[in-house]
């Protein structure tokens, strides 16, 4: 046997070194795009985490609104924000008092000034963060994409309520504003789907039965 080849295998100790260093390059290639994948993935389940948690300041959708009423009020302010969107977008009310567990109904105002429907997605946010789990909506339009023709006007109404828990919650007692923050985004559309809102007819939406309230 040559003086340079182990007896384990027959290879020499540079074979040996480089079959080492292959092993760690492939566990080292398979960290990497695992933590990748994990990256991207992260993305959506961190999305559903934080609207079922109410975590990081994300407003929850209930089902219905609580059968508990207090008597404590606290003041709702409505902030609205675009992004890379040539729109015009605005509250229709800068803020509300409401009692906790009581239903508040609120509207914002989209208007696309261009020549060409475009689409649109809201995203939100509550302040403070530690009102995220108790602040939670009947009706949102931030839930879907939403198209506007060409410059039409669409008022979206928010149906919300605060939750009575949030009177309970040490972290939340004492705290009388929570702000409600929108922000509007370009919506990524496929282009049968963007040729199909472009012929669409113009959405009217008149929720509940009834012209936008300034307050309530």
């Amino acid at each position: 046997m040559s003086p340079n080849r182990t007896p384990k295998d027959g290879l020499t100790p540079r074979e040996v070194a480089a079959r080492r260093n292959g092993k760690v390059a492939l566990i080292c290639a398979v960290t990497f795009f695992g933590m990748v994948g994990a990256a991207y993935a992260a993305v959506p389940l961190y999305k559903l985490f934080c609207q079922a948690t109410g975590f990081d300041g994300t407003v929850r959708k209930a089902v219905a609104k609580p059968t508990r009423i207090l008597d404590r009020k606290v003041t709702i302010r409505f902030d609205a924000n675009l992004r890379d969107l040539p729109w015009e977008f605005q509250t229709l009310q800068a803020s509300q008092d409401v009692r906790i567990g009581d239903t508040g109904l609120a509207f914002f105002k989209v208007t696309n000034p261009t020549d060409k429907p475009q689409t649109g997605r809201a995203l939100y946010n509550v302040v403070p963060e530690s009102a995220g789990p108790y602040f939670q909506k009947l009706e949102c339009f931030c839930f879907s994409n939403q198209t506007i023709q060409p410059h039409q006007t669409v008022e979206f109404p928010v149906v919300y309520f605060v939750d009575p828990k949030f009177a309970d919650d040490p972290e939340t007692q004492g705290k009388n504003e929570i702000t409600l923050s929108y922000t509007f985004f370009p919506a990524v559309e496929d282009a049968k789907k963007a040729k199909v809102a472009a012929e669409a007819p113009p959405r009217i939406v008149e929720p509940l039965g009834g012209a936008p309230s300034r307050g309530l």
